[in-house]
């Protein structure tokens, strides 16, 4: 059983959504990154997603955006986010690593070279935020051909025909967008998330992730009784910027905590 299958299968046996954190790699600084991986999963995160910073990061609001530009700063490539989930597969090998970035840089790399290098790195699933489900084809064979799930987004704006597709070709888990916009730390989320997702539920058995604008206590437990798990991003790079240096392990790992706490009490 793969790693993605087995902590879906655990959060549900004990009644709750998984929890998965992002974090740029190169943030706060490219020496940093790995100390603040290690804190979430002392704060029991159960999925690792590793962002791969891009100049143009279109789906990202401005807490994403200043973290990719710093890792930029300090001249992260994609190679670097190999070698950082190359590092935390050894340090963490059960926790499941999914690379979250964009395109163009995994085309520079190229596909092949990428799937093979990304297979050896331990990295269990890929999102690229701007590649389109109908472009997909090739990058979707190469990864998969190594044991690597290519996991689509889906939007409450998306068609049920354009979910019927997705949800047809997914593997891994369904990302499911939380919003229509970029990503954010939000006070609210959207009154018809529920619909949302009973619309892709109806479409498949692969669990169901939502994110973007997922910040809160109160937005885990919202999501706890609709999706197999909630992806927040914004909000733990909000918290590493506004905590002192030698205070950010421990804030993100109390964040963690607490993410994982609100979820095991929901259910």
């Amino acid at each position: 059983m793969d790693r993605l299958t087995a902590t879906f299968n655990q959060a549900r046996e004990e009644g709750r959504p998984a929890i998965a954190t992002f974090l740029t790699v190169g943030y706060p600084d490219k020496s940093s990154t790995g100390a603040m991986v290690s804190a979430m999963v002392e704060g029991g995160v159960d999925i690792i997603e590793l962002g791969a910073p891009f100049s143009d990061p279109l789906a990202e609001g401005p807490t994403i955006q200043k973290s990719s530009q710093i890792a930029l700063d300090q001249n992260v490539t994609l190679t670097d986010c190999l070698e950082c989930c190359k590092e935390t597969r050894s340090r963490f090998p059960r926790i499941p690593i999914v690379i979250m970035g964009y395109y163009n840089p995994i085309l520079s790399y190229g596909i092949d070279r990428f799937a093979a290098d990304a297979d050896e790195s331990g990295v269990d699933g890929l999102i690229v935020v701007d590649l389109p489900f109908e472009e997909a084809g090739p990058l979707q064979s190469a990864v998969r051909a190594r044991g690597i799930d290519l996991i689509y987004l889906l939007a409450p704006t998306s068609t049920n025909e354009r979910i019927k597709r997705v949800a047809a070709a997914s593997s891994g888990f369904v990302y499911c967008v939380s919003l229509t916009g970029v990503t954010g730390a939000r006070k609210d989320l959207r009154t018809d998330l529920s619909g949302f997702l009973d619309r892709v539920r109806a479409e498949t058995d692969v669990p169901l992730i939502v994110g973007f604008g997922i910040s809160t206590r109160e937005h885990v437990e919202r999501v706890a009784s609709m999706a197999d798990g909630v992806a927040v991003g914004s909000a733990l790079i909000n918290l590493i910027e506004n905590s002192a240096p030698e205070a950010r392990e421990e804030s993100v790992k109390d964040f963690v905590r607490g993410l994982r706490g609100c979820a095991e009490a929901v259910l």
